[in-house]
């Protein structure tokens, strides 16, 4: 019995030398790194592929993290700096213009979200801008929600977006038709990791011109009715800078003027603006923006959010958010935040 402990005990330390051996005898790499710490992650939230022991935090859709609770989304601002061109950026886009809230109760108000399971065919899709988008095959759109429904016209946005919820998969496409012969196609399509905080190769468009997914901009009533918006909110705007600022990976202007506003900027309404009159439902979404803000992520009507249809939704109530105005806002600098070049993550410590 003692000979069986020692001969153990023997086989442990001969492991434990060997990995340190081993360990030594190679420098893990950047790519090692971040696949232990990943795996570590995952270990620690208990989900396979998981974001991190943070990841409960943010938004989740399906069950699946829309992006880690660290990634710029998902990351107050209210303590921000204000930017130093706030005042030119509100006075190109309009101080005077109304907030518009750009979805509804309608089906067809709005882009909304298809929850797929992994089963789900994937088929070919050609599109316009297909040096930019994301090559393979994607879930096929049969069945699936469309935004302005089927019957809209196929020159208009026609957004679909896919959660496939046992990968936490996103897929997004803009401008889809189908085709006479029955195949498929677009304007633009990106797949995405939910679960990370990797962004769109730098100058690559997406389903928006600023080169962003659309969902986690999205306002949806199931989160307004839990209490909170726990992230940014998308938002457009008739003219932009020929520029883009993180998160961002693309623009789409050929306006140099540095007065105009980049796409990925990041507003917020003004901590002194009064939501008191508002319904329960509006003051959520006002303290939203006032916590996490808006980002600037295509080119389009003035001061246009958008959200999820819902038939949930009191278009009355929505209406009342057009009291507010652009001169509500300020733009704020997140440009301290950006960690590394390719990545959402929020630096931890530009938080402290």
């Amino acid at each position: 019995m003692k000979s069986s402990k020692k001969n153990q005990m023997g086989a442990v330390l001969f492991g434990i030398a060997v990995v340190i051996l081993v360990w030594h005898s190679k420098i893990p790499s950047e790519a090692d790194a971040v696949m232990a710490a990943s795996k570590l992650a995952a270990v620690g939230s208990g989900v396979a592929g998981a974001a991190g022991p943070n990841s409960g935090s943010g938004p989740h859709i399906a069950g699946c993290p829309v992006f880690p609770a660290d990634s710029v989304w998902n990351t107050p601002i209210d303590t921000l700096k204000k930017d130093k061109h706030s005042e030119d950026y509100i006075q190109r886009m309009g101080p005077a213009l109304v907030l518009h809230p750009n979805f509804g109760s309608d089906p067809t108000n709005g882009i909304p979200i298809t929850i797929i399971k992994p089963g789900r065919p994937r088929i070919p899709i050609t599109f316009m801008y297909g040096e930019e988008s994301d090559s393979g095959h994607y879930p096929t759109p049969e069945g699936a929600l469309v935004e302005g429904g089927w019957n809209s016209p196929e020159d208009s946005d026609r957004h679909v977006i896919m959660v496939d919820e046992g990968r936490c998969m996103l897929t997004e496409v803009g401008g889809m038709v189908k085709q006479k012969d029955g195949s498929w196609g677009g304007g633009a399509g990106i797949k995405m990791d939910l679960t990370s905080n990797a962004l769109r190769a730098p100058d690559k468009t997406s389903t928006d011109a600023a080169g962003l997914a659309v969902l986690p901009g999205l306002l949806r009533y199931d989160e307004v009715a839990a209490g909170e918006v726990k992230h940014a909110i998308r938002f457009t705007t008739p003219k932009t800078q020929r520029l883009y600022v993180w998160p961002a990976r693309h623009f789409a202007s050929r306006i140099t003027d540095p007065t105009y506003p980049p796409m990925g900027q990041r507003f917020r309404l003004r901590a002194d603006y009064d939501i008191s009159r508002f319904s329960k439902e509006n003051q959520v979404i006002l303290k939203g923006f006032k916590k996490y803000g808006m980002i600037l992520s295509d080119n389009g009507g003035p001061w246009f959010i958008i959200g999820e249809p819902d038939k949930r939704w009191s278009d009355n109530d929505l209406a009342r958010l057009k009291t507010l105005k652009g001169e509500d806002f300020e733009a704020v600098d997140e440009s301290d935040w950006q960690m590394l070049a390719d990545s959402g993550r929020v630096d931890p410590v530009a938080l402290r």
